[in-house]
């Protein structure tokens, strides 16, 4: 895999390690046959020739293997930040904010952007709904090959797994506290329930309530479960999530970790206010002492814990994630001039393409309808 180009302009703290990040790219690459194709057609194609990108998002192997696929479809490409994006994709929408406040002379040349996340499709679409969003944007995240997998399975693994890398702790017989139960919160507390936990699910929306409760979870509120639980993981892109009156119930001991957006779910300036004292355990683990006496272990500095503790989701899922991230840019070049400044879903036969792609490379066939059940199932005069 050809992964060096110009590194006149960087800010890496050691190039020494290229290398051995060359490696990693590989390794990762090996499980994103999706995106490998894409690659392929993209580098015979070139559908992004001389298109800027400026992508804020998670720098991790598989994000340099998109960032890799972007180049080859001849985009100059930024991680992080760019010189005057014309194309930007974001993961939380803080490259958006950026443009929309602190930067404004640069939007008139920016054609559009693509939304990795739930919590950056919501402020999007506040954008939208304000008449202030100056330019279309995909919400990569409502994809069915993004959400239900990356989130779901991605998340659910690689947060538990960012858990047990931090402490070494046997899930079994303990108690664990889910704070949302969106698609990352069904995939971490199934992923917990399977390792022997016993899951409580705290949640404000009635459906995502029951449907917990339909699903064999205990449903109850974040305050009453503060009092039981031996392991939290917020999952809800929200604030304070574990907040005055949750750090006041929790029991002594308490582990408290993050899988949403952003570390502000957990609410640490009250819990280092309360504090007498803190320490760090290991990597990764600190303890905060209360005054009265009870210890309250925070894994990641309440940031992301599959990424701070651990090394984020599996390759295998990005795949998927980051071919609707580059076929979304493709489209976003080829619509240039014809959206409006609102937010789009990923065209539905984008979607299904990547989903086929996928089960082609797990060696997986559906069926195809015959024409006989296409005209049924589009017919409103067939059957009773």
């Amino acid at each position: 895999m050809t992964v060096a180009t110009d590194r006149s302009e960087h800010d890496v703290t050691d190039t020494a390690l290229a290398e051995a990040g060359a490696r990693r790219i590989g390794w990762a690459s090996r499980e994103m046959p999706v995106l490998s194709q894409i690659r392929k057609r993209f580098a015979k194609e070139r559908p992004l020739r001389g298109v800027r990108i400026g992508a804020c998002l998670h720098v991790t192997a598989e994000t340099a293997n998109l960032a890799i696929v972007l180049r080859d479809g001849g985009a100059s490409v930024a991680l992080c930040a760019a010189s005057e994006p014309q194309i930007t994709m974001d993961d939380g929408a803080d490259l958006v904010t950026e443009l929309h406040t602190k930067r404004r002379e640069l939007l008139a040349d920016v054609r559009g952007g693509t939304e990795e996340t739930t919590t950056g499709v919501t402020r999007l679409r506040a954008m939208a709904a304000e008449g202030v969003l100056a330019y279309p944007v995909v919400a990569v995240n409502d994809a069915m090959t993004k959400h239900l997998f990356d989130n779901r399975y991605g998340t659910g693994q690689s947060a538990v797994d960012g858990i047990l890398r931090a402490t070494n702790l046997l899930l079994a017989g303990k108690i664990a506290v889910v704070a949302g139960y969106g698609w990352v919160g069904r995939g971490i507390a199934s992923r917990l329930r399977g390792m022997g936990a016993i899951v409580l699910v705290c949640e404000v929306d009635p459906l995502r309530a029951l449907e917990g409760a339909m699903d064999g979870f205990e449903v109850t509120s974040i305050v009453a479960a503060a009092a039981r639980g031996d392991l939290f993981v917020t999952a809800t892109g929200n604030v304070n999530v574990i907040g005055k009156d949750a750090i006041a119930k929790l029991k002594d001991g308490a582990i408290v970790a993050n899988a949403g957006h952003f570390n502000d779910e957990i609410d640490l300036k009250t819990l280092a206010a309360q504090a007498t004292g803190q320490c760090r355990l290991r990597p990764f683990v600190e303890e905060y002492t209360l005054r009265d006496g009870r210890r309250v272990v925070v894994l990641g500095e309440g940031r992301l814990v599959n990424l701070a503790a651990a090394e984020g989701h599996p390759p295998a899922v990005m795949d998927m994630s980051f071919a609707n991230q580059a076929l979304s840019v493709e489209f976003l070049v080829k619509s240039a001039g014809t959206l409006k400044p609102q937010v789009y879903g990923v065209p539905r036969e984008l979607d299904e393409e990547i989903a086929r792609q996928k089960l082609a490379a797990m060696g997986m066939k559906i069926d195809t309808m015959t024409d006989e059940q296409t005209t049924y199932s589009r017919s409103w005069k067939a059957g009773t």
